[in-house]
């Protein structure tokens, strides 16, 4: 799905009570607008209905540009661009880092004294097949946020791979995680992110959701994954260099069981064998990216 006439700030709403600040992104990927197409249909809800809710939500859009031409990035990962280096310099060498510092300008708009709290959600997709899952970086309060959620969560991707939004946030006092929907331009991603967002209005800023005229559907959906949440840690990244020729095995999804010695991918026309029994997380399926795939364990299932 390729979008047009994307506006930076998609939409915006209060009932003019104070609370928190609720900050929504969609779309840091080009060729992930999932987020965006939900934050549309629930600000157009929002809008008609006029449910009462305490502080604001914001929905955002990222990579512009690459949403235009449905591809993930134009210049770089706009999703590796958020480093402590990058926004001191205030250098603008690519089109995601004007994009980065449009998105951070924004922010600026919605300052800490103006809320009680402010909350982040950054609504991605995966190249891979996937059931929809939270990841969050333990700082701040973000992980005791992401268990009030029914999704798994994977903690330990933002400490491995830096330059995330969500990195960025986080460092500077913002609670949230990072919610994958699921495989992009998938219809169930779209419903998933949809939940998500309704069920972050609801725990955020209080939305109850029973006086929406019809209630939610894909909150609905979300919720019956609850009584199989598990929490994993990410164990190991497989990246890659920009000259790499890399492909995935066919067939992997993430949350799938791998057994040790088992063939996973080619690089540069050498195999690559699995060191783990685990989990693998992920994987591959698309032709821009730098990480081929991750290792992951359980944790806890709850």
């Amino acid at each position: 799905m390729i979008l047009s006439n994307i506006p930076r700030i998609i939409g915006e709403y209060d009932s003019g009570k104070e609370g928190p600040l609720l900050f929504i992104t969609g779309g840091v990927h080009g060729n992930e607008p999932s987020g965006i197409v939900a934050l549309h249909r629930i600000f157009e809800i929002l809008k008609k209905e006029k449910p009462i809710i305490k502080g604001k939500v914001v929905g955002v859009s990222g990579n512009q540009k690459a949403l235009m031409k449905g591809v993930r990035y134009i210049d770089e990962d706009l999703n590796r661009t958020w480093t402590v280096e990058n926004i001191a310099s205030g250098k603008i060498d690519s089109s995601e880092k004007k994009e980065m510092f449009e998105i951070i300008n924004v922010l600026k708009k919605y300052p800490e004294k103006d809320f009680t709290k402010r909350i982040f959600l950054d609504c991605h997709t995966t190249s891979s097949a996937s059931e929809p899952y939270i990841s969050v970086q333990q700082l701040n309060d973000n992980d005791a946020w992401a268990h009030k959620f029914p999704t798994y969560i994977i903690r330990g991707f933002s400490d491995i791979v830096l330059g995330c939004i969500d990195h960025y946030e986080s460092r500077i006092g913002i609670t949230g995680f990072v919610f994958e929907g699921g495989q992009h331009d998938s219809k169930i991603s779209e419903k998933n992110h949809e939940g998500m967002i309704w069920l972050s209005l609801q725990y955020a800023c209080f939305l109850d959701l029973d006086s929406l005229r019809n209630y939610p559907d894909a909150s609905k959906m979300l919720e019956e994954k609850r009584k199989n949440r598990k929490t994993f840690e990410i164990k190991y990244r497989h990246g890659l260099k920009d000259d790499d020729e890399f492909k995935m095995e066919p067939g992997y999804s993430n949350f799938q069981q791998i057994k040790k010695g088992e063939l996973l991918a080619h690089q540069n026309g050498n195999p690559i064998y699995s060191d783990w029994n685990a989990y693998i997380f992920m994987p591959l399926y698309q032709s821009q990216g730098n990480d081929g795939f991750f290792v992951i364990e359980q944790v806890s299932a709850n």
